[in-house]
């Protein structure tokens, strides 16, 4: 049965865009020569084959940190005042439709994450085929000093970096990233011309994953009642705190105000957040972090899934959207590997199925935000400790509760969130694919195990946890492959 929509009062709402305070920064570009996708790990197709046109442009302005005069709660309703300024150049990647008639009025604005030593774009590269099907315009911004001290060369062993390319740029500390990042989208709004190519931007979403995600829930918690330039928020994958408001200047990393220990997101926002969960995630966060559900604020655990996995990691950098993408996926979960782009893990990566779990949140973070729609309400995960969180399995292994997906609901392997090693690959799940007797045992032939599979499927759709699309791409590799025969 399909869950039923709820249309949220427009009064419920603040609109971000008619109450923005602040500066707008300079705005210079598009750089010409080069091509900035080399600075960034993220998709590596020409995306001009999926009609998308990238860009690049240096921002630049006088930023501001940011203090408390008590320490910061855990109830996350922060208190902080401006602390000083210093100046900066960063740089903000452009990807919008070619044809200005796609445009869905939206543009995602991706905190890039810094994790790796270098920027990348984790959400861009989970959700770009939403992005593209929907007419999204995205934006991927270095708000960090790491990003733009790597981009200019500073860690040579890591990455050569561009340091003619990107001499203008500077930074002056993580503090400033805060109003680094509300600046990047007030640019985006006031020099639409320029950086979009005309394209009028309606709505702004402010989307970061992992550390970037932390970041994010400093920033929702203290800066955006102060900023309001953001209209919503997708936190993926976050742990139980947010990053310290303030720290030491690079490179030293010494927080000066520290985020507590759990720090939830408040709860007298006027814009929708989202937060997207994988099981590395609800265990690492040790359920700290859960919020309930209410008009403004939606979690989904997402079953079987891991904080990044083999789809991140070597599929989705090469997705087109051609259908290819689920094929290579439900074949790695048959032979799942060990071997990724960040290094060897002792197990098997995660093959699960947060992509396309994704791609709905994507899609219902945006109808919140334009339509007033609130997103279906998912499960948690469940759970038979709380400390350390271990879950309840069913009898294939996975676990119970959640929001799920046909990966779990019509199984070939055992999917976790935990458990993998070295340290390179904590978070990057598990894959225990099954025997060719399990399999037998669940599926009499490969007809019922697509029809379980497409099953699957279409209740995901009717509750709203897959979109169309991806449903029938998921389905169309289950016809192909020859799993049950």
């Amino acid at each position: 049965m399909a869950t039923a929509l709820a249309v949220v009062p427009v009064a419920l709402f603040g609109t971000a865009a008619a109450s923005a305070a602040g500066p707008s920064p300079t705005v210079s570009g598009p750089v010409a020569g080069g091509t900035p996708s080399e600075f960034m790990f993220s998709t590596n197709f020409d995306l001009a084959t999926i009609g998308y046109r990238e860009s690049e442009f240096f921002l630049s302005g006088n930023a501001s940190s940011y203090t408390s005069a008590n320490p910061l709660t855990s109830d996350g309703k922060w208190s902080v005042t401006p602390n000083g300024t210093a100046p900066y150049t960063t740089r903000a990647v452009v990807r919008r439709p070619i044809d200005p008639k796609k445009f869905n009025g939206t543009v995602i604005v991706e905190w890039l994450n810094v994790s790796g030593g270098v920027d990348a774009a984790p959400d861009w590269t989970m959700t770009h085929n939403e992005l593209v099907r929907e007419g999204f315009a995205w934006v991927g911004v270095t708000a960090q000093w790491i990003g733009v001290n790597t981009a200019k060369g500073g860690n040579p062993t890591l990455l050569p970096g561009n340091p003619v390319r990107y001499a203008p740029l500077s930074h002056p500390g993580d503090s400033y990233s805060y109003d680094i990042y509300s600046q990047a989208g007030r640019a985006v709004r006031d020099n639409s011309a320029q950086m979009l190519g005309g394209l009028k931007p309606r709505e702004l979403i402010a989307a970061g994953e992992s550390q970037s995600a932390a970041r994010l829930i400093t920033y929702i918690d203290a800066v955006h009642p102060l900023a309001r330039v953001y209209d919503g928020f997708l936190v993926h994958s976050r742990a139980a705190t947010g990053s310290a408001l303030s720290q030491v200047a690079p490179p030293a990393a010494t927080p000066i105000v520290p985020a507590p220990a759990t720090a939830l997101i408040r709860d007298d926002l006027t814009v929708p957040v989202f937060v997207f969960q994988t099981e590395t995630d609800v265990v690492f966060s040790n359920l700290a972090a859960r919020q309930p559900d209410t008009k403004r604020f939606r979690t989904w655990e997402v079953t079987g899934t891991a904080h990044f996995d083999d789809y991140g990691l070597q599929i989705g950098p090469a997705d087109t959207g051609d259908g290819q993408g689920a094929v290579q996926s439900l074949a790695a979960m048959q032979n799942p590997p060990t071997n990724t782009s960040a290094g060897v893990c002792d197990l098997a990566v995660n093959t699960g199925g947060a992509h396309w779990v994704l791609d709905a949140a994507v899609y219902w973070l945006n109808q919140w935000v334009t339509n007033r729609v609130e997103p279906p309400r998912g499960q948690p995960l469940q759970t038979t400790s709380a400390s350390p969180v271990v879950f309840a399995k069913d009898v294939n292994g996975n676990t119970l509760g959640g929001v799920r997906s046909p990966q779990v609901d019509a199984p070939i392997a055992a999917l976790g969130g935990i458990g993998n090693s070295p340290a390179t690959c904590i978070l990057f799940g598990t894959t225990v694919p099954f025997s060719a007797d399990q399999i037998a045992g669940l599926y009499k032939n490969h007809g019922a195990f697509v029809a379980q599979w497409s099953k699957a499927a279409v209740s995901g759709v009717a509750h709203g946890y897959l979109r169309p699309a991806d449903a029938a791409e998921l389905v169309n590799a289950a016809a192909r492959s020859r799993i049950g025969g």
